[in-house]
């Protein structure tokens, strides 16, 4: 071979190689992890939660704004679901919309299309709460008889708006759960024998276990399955109309002594769930899951935020690390303000309640009416519903789009992960079991904050405005 061939025959494989090198190289960046997609509602009302364009896109390379580090390794609670509760009053006012309205407003709630927010939980009353359009228990008496063997029980109330609801609910969204909480025992169980305040008589904790039985099995010949009981709704109070007073002591002996036993007897599965009340008393359920034999049938606490702090859920986390804990009551009121409330629920009950170990995030009312009926006599008067119904038309309300910054892309079965803390940023990140990962995040200042997400080695740069809330999906 002649020199000039030799050395371009060398120059080719030098040439060749480098190519090669170059591609191996290549090769070792990250592969692009694709786009954010955000939606935004913002406190001065000008956007409710509305996706935004163009889609925020990862790009690798430093940055010099502060960095949310997204870290999947790190797995913490599952989530059940976001949503409301559907009182006695919300399913008098959608059952009598015209059957399209009607369709039309349980489609964009409970539906999975483009428009719809997904609500994946929902709460109801075992017999009448406060906002139901008369006070009743499902085993109603004249004043001075009792039918402990509950001969009488009847889901007859429940039958005329809340259980034909609950089944259009069910065609949308087949999976969805349902929380039940009673308010009061039958009056004639109860030691004042009034629908108001008074404890359950110790005589009748069997016929009371019995009660709950009787419910759940009554409501699943119905096609409607109960996940979830809490023992008494605010067990604390007892000037509501209807509720009913229980002590820690009270509630745990009803449980390991009477409840507990009387679902396993009737082999059902529905948890147990003690409080459902404020943040400001952790140790009453907590001193309730120290009784080995209470703690044995119950599957963990419920919280409302009208007292305390959010961080007590934590604090029972870690008495009870092997328990779940649930948010399932906040209001918002006549006199709220839009911005104020939007931000102070998101703040709290949204990301605090799911920083803070919760499984779902519930809003109070689903609906009420132009005078923020129905309710009970001396129920809530100021309680405004996600939607306000007025005859066939409704309206948006601020707990609409609380609740819809989550339950449209955290689906049920989504794990919290791990994410940094930054100045200024309050957040709480989550995987699906699609894979997508979503960050709901919530700027509370007045000035626009700019930050990135980190993922993979890249970043996602975003611009929050002020006092508002976004939801990213990747």
């Amino acid at each position: 071979m002649s020199n000039i061939k030799l050395i371009a025959s060398l120059s080719f494989l030098f040439f060749v190689f480098g190519v090669c090198k170059k591609k191996e190289k290549d090769s070792t960046l990250p592969a692009s992890v694709g786009s954010v997609e955000a939606w935004i509602t913002k406190a001065n009302g000008t956007v409710l939660f509305e996706k935004q364009t163009p889609a925020i896109q990862f790009n690798a390379g430093s940055v010099t704004v502060p960095v949310i580090n997204i870290d999947t390794t790190t797995t913490l609670q599952t989530i059940d679901g976001f949503g409301y509760t559907l009182t006695g009053g919300s399913a008098y006012l959608l059952n009598r919309m015209v059957a399209p309205a009607r369709a039309t407003v349980l489609k964009e709630f409970f539906g999975n299309g483009p428009t719809d927010l997904g609500v994946s939980y929902l709460r109801i009353s075992i017999g009448a709460s406060d906002l139901s359009p008369s006070v009743f228990s499902y085993n109603d008496l004249p004043s001075g008889q009792t039918d402990p063997s509950l001969t009488q029980f009847t889901l007859a109330a429940d039958t005329v708006d809340l259980i034909p609801v609950l089944k259009e609910i069910l065609q949308l969204n087949p999976s969805i759960k349902i929380m039940g909480s009673p308010w009061s025992a039958p009056a004639w169980m109860k030691s004042n024998g009034s629908s108001i305040g008074g404890n359950l008589l110790p005589t009748y904790y069997s016929s009371y276990a019995q009660y709950f039985v009787k419910y759940i099995q009554l409501m699943k010949s119905k096609g409607i399955t109960i996940d979830a009981v809490t023992v008494q709704n605010e067990p604390e109070h007892g000037g509501n109309n209807p509720s009913m007073l229980m002590t820690a002591a009270q509630q745990t002996d009803f449980i390991k002594n009477h409840l507990g036993p009387a679902f396993g007897a009737a082999g059902i599965t529905t948890k147990i769930i003690v409080w459902d009340h404020n943040c400001d008393n952790p140790n009453y359920p907590i001193s309730i899951m120290n009784d080995p034999a209470a703690k044995a049938y119950v599957n963990g606490a419920a919280f409302h935020l009208y007292a305390g702090n959010i961080g007590a859920l934590s604090g029972v986390h870690a008495a009870h690390p092997d328990k779940n804990l649930y948010f399932t009551e906040q209001w918002t009121g006549a006199n709220g303000n839009f911005g104020g409330d939007l931000i102070w629920h998101t703040k709290n009950v949204i990301i605090g309640a799911m920083r803070n170990w919760s499984r779902i995030a519930l809003e109070w009312n689903l609906a009420n009416d132009p005078t923020y009926g129905p309710h009970t006599p001396g129920g809530c008067t100021e309680c405004k519903g996600a939607v306000t119904i007025d005859g066939s038309t409704y309206t948006r309300n601020v707990s609409y789009y609380i609740i819809a910054q989550a339950s449209k892309l955290v689906i049920p079965g989504s794990v919290r992960i791990g994410s940094d803390v930054i100045e200024g940023v309050h957040q709480v990140t989550f995987k699906r079991p699609d894979g997508k990962k979503v960050m709901i995040a919530l700027n509370e200042g007045d000035n626009p904050i700019t930050f990135a997400i980190g993922y993979k080695n890249q970043t996602a740069i975003h611009t929050l405005s002020a006092q508002s809330v976004a939801t990213y999906s990747w």
